[in-house]
């Protein structure tokens, strides 16, 4: 598993990113930063719900658990609210402020599960295994005396071992090849960033590329970084990705926004019962306020990427390629507890410049809520625009005279369908030995990989090793007959897959998308679209 960047399936598993999008946090900042605190109003009443509890503690047949009968209530009582109201317990609260933050304490490596043992995939630069001599391709056998290869331990459980508190050390003995004994090392966990920029590079001579995967206290920090950078090597137009992010902080997304629009023009504003309306509105110092700019959207793309493809649509700033956004338009609160343990309480909703709410209906119930993507996959949406109606009643019109519309996501300017070119019941049977042909070919060829730093002249050398081939026997092997008519229909699709996932394991994500990119047609689109 790769503790910096989560890999996403193109279409499924639906419900799983729903569930994401449902319990990430939007509104720790609000609009101009201000860190949220809770209402003076939340504190615990002595009333009918506390009598209750009372009178079971002292009088029910059988002795029973107050702190449990609380903490399985609270869950229930939200559940009558809105979908993005959450409680999370003590034990989880610390993992699900981690991707807000942007770090947590740990050793610094991406590993992976290869065969039932922990194979090192990289060491984060500068990091405490980095420090002590920890390699990509050891293999860790044991960790604090206890053997954990060939013990069916899933990545949870390795995580646990590997994680923990600033300061203490962790003992950990690796199997490296060429090396006949075992070695011994011990690691001083400390803050490991966790990037949610996952790649910023130059597509063409003038177009850059940024892809964000989630809204941290850091992205912005790493989103000027690659602008920058970009700019440097000449960039004058901007693709910025935000397919599959979830959301997280809001104050990220309008920062990022401030980047492209002029001086006073609305970027998000919130308002909420107990919320007085509060603005957040560009500061007209941004870093790219003329160049050509492009946003990619899709499906999974909710809350604080909603509001910044929505300022940029709404300010006619940029076009937006893709299909319909999540629809998430609730701002949550965070209110910590005594315990550790916190509640993430919607407060208000945000609007985009137009005045559209976003937010998709949820007055039908939850499941109908959390079963939204997997209708619009049904009713054909995903492969169609036309399949998507909505109300007049939802109709917006931008200064520059664009209908917009509100109620469910943010709708592209440019629709492109999902991609099910290359499907073959050949390639959905081999799918899940793509990645691990491609740890292993890395594992096998570890020295010579390592010697190339750019992703084209990576690619150009494996363009010469017949990998479709090697990797049609491995298949074999592994009990999947060759099969022609499919390798016909997607052989060039699992080509370029294993050169990807090869380059990510040896160059990260500066190697895999740039070679990723020849079989994504939003991508592909947005390039060609700029050119013109």
């Amino acid at each position: 598993m790769n503790y910096s960047n989560s890999r996403r399936s193109i279409i499924l598993p639906l419900l799983l990113s729903l569930a994401l999008a449902a319990g990430i946090l939007i509104g720790k900042y609000l609009p101009g930063g201000q860190e949220a605190q809770p209402q003076a109003s939340i504190r615990p009443r002595n009333d009918k719900l506390t009598t209750i509890l009372n009178i079971i503690e002292s009088n029910y047949v059988d002795s029973v658990n107050r702190k449990d009968l609380v903490e399985n209530a609270i869950p229930a009582i939200l559940a009558k609210l809105d979908p993005h109201s959450v409680y999370i317990p003590a034990k989880d609260l610390a993992r699900a402020n981690e991707p807000l933050q942007g770090n947590f304490d740990g050793i610094g490596i991406s590993f992976n599960m290869l065969t039932d043992t922990i194979l090192v995939i990289s060491t984060i630069p500068g990091g405490p295994s980095e420090k002590v001599g920890l390699l990509a391709g050891d293999k860790i056998l044991y960790v604090n005396d206890s053997l954990v290869a060939g013990k069916n331990i899933s990545d949870t459980d390795v995580m646990g071992m590997l994680k923990g508190k600033r300061g203490t050390v962790v003992n950990v003995k690796i199997l490296r090849k060429g090396v006949k004994d075992l070695l011994n090392f011990d690691i001083t966990r400390d803050k490991i960033p966790i990037y949610s920029v996952d790649v910023s590079y130059m597509v063409n001579d003038y177009t850059g590329y940024i892809k964000i995967n989630n809204f941290a206290v850091t992205t912005f920090d790493e989103f000027m970084s690659g602008l920058n950078e970009l700019r440097g090597k000449g960039m004058k137009s901007l693709i910025l990705d935000l397919r599959g992010n979830s959301g997280g902080i809001m104050d990220a997304a309008i920062q990022i926004a401030n980047q492209f629009l002029e001086k006073g023009q609305l970027i998000v504003y919130t308002e909420g019962r107990a919320q007085p309306r509060s603005e957040a509105r560009a500061t007209g110092d941004g870093e790219f306020l003329t160049g050509d700019l492009v946003i990619l959207i899709d499906e999974f793309s909710a809350s604080a990427s909603e509001i910044l493809a929505g300022a940029i649509q709404d300010n006619d700033r940029g076009t937006i390629i893709g299909r319909r956004s999540f629809g998430k338009g609730l701002v949550q609160e965070p209110v910590p507890f005594s315990d550790g343990s916190g509640l993430r309480l919607t407060i208000a909703r945000y609007y985009t410049p137009t005045g559209r709410s976003i937010q998709k209906p949820y007055n039908n119930g939850f499941e109908e809520y959390y079963d939204d993507l997997n209708e619009r996959f049904r009713n054909g949406e995903l492969r169609e625009s036309d399949s998507i109606h909505l109300a007049d009643s939802l109709k917006f019109t931008t200064p520059g005279g664009r209908i917009v519309y509100g109620g469910g996501g943010i709708m592209p300017d440019r629709f492109i369908p999902v991609d099910t070119t290359g499907g073959s019941p050949y390639f959905f049977s081999v799918r899940p030995l793509i990645y691990r042909f491609a740890m292993k070919y890395t594992e096998d060829n570890r020295e010579t990989l390592k010697k190339f730093t750019e992703a084209g002249e990576f690619e150009k050398y494996l363009d010469r090793q017949m990998l479709l081939d090697k990797f049609v026997r491995y298949a074999a092997a592994a009990g999947v007959k060759a099969d022609p008519g499919g390798l016909k229909i997607s052989g060039e699709i699992i080509h370029v897959q294993l050169k990807a996932y090869i380059a990510r394991n040896t160059l990260d994500n500066k190697g895999f998308y740039p070679i990723w990119e020849s079989i994504d047609p939003t991508l592909k689109y947005a390039i060609q679209f700029l050119k013109k």
